[in-house]
């Protein structure tokens, strides 16, 4: 119960989404109490939803699962902490995998770029003082069909198998916990 009662400390309450600017639109729905039980069925969804947002957007995760689980209801601290699957040490080599996997399911043909066109035209533009670094959206459109098709993939396998293996690790813990209380 230990392990358990540590991760709780870092669940934020209702009262803190409610305030918080990111999530503060969402206060009217939040008062629900089956969006914040502890069931199997909730929690594996709302990871679920949590692991499809992490690995489908690059942006603005946190918000897009918290709506979803609001809809769906399933349980909203589990969705917003799943999107933690992307985070900065995971994601060059998450977003590298999808391009590849991508990149294989389209036939694209080639490697990955070095470098970013949009990058290279503006500083082209810009005369002999440089531009700044692309931005993201930049950086993706180079990227291209391979990487969103590799994030879709990634996205709805991820979000499948994080549902799969959450009831099935719940399950399987309800079981060990009655058949320890069995007498022998």
């Amino acid at each position: 119960m230990k392990f358990f009662s540590y991760f709780l400390r870092f669940i934020p309450t209702r009262e803190q989404l409610a305030k918080h600017r990111a999530t503060r639109w969402l206060a009217p729905w939040l008062g629900q109490r089956k969006l914040w039980h502890f069931s199997r069925r909730s929690v594996a969804l709302g990871m679920a939803i949590g692991i499809f947002f992490g690995f489908l957007l690059p942006v603005a995760q946190i918000p897009f699962s918290a709506a979803t689980a609001v809809v769906l209801r399933a349980n909203v601290p589990a969705a917003m902490g799943s999107t933690l699957v992307t985070n900065p040490i995971t994601f060059a080599p998450i977003y590298y995998l999808a391009w590849r996997t991508g990149a294989w399911l389209t036939g694209h043909e080639g490697a990955a770029p070095t470098s970013f066109p949009a990058a290279e035209a503006v500083s082209a533009a810009s005369g002999p003082h440089g531009a700044p670094p692309p931005g993201l959206w930049q950086r993706i459109q180079a990227l291209g069909k391979p990487l969103i098709v590799g994030l879709a993939v990634f996205a709805c396998a991820g979000g499948l198998a994080t549902y799969a293996l959450v009831s099935l690790g719940w399950w399987l813990h309800v079981r060990y916990k009655r058949w320890r209380r069995q007498p022998r």
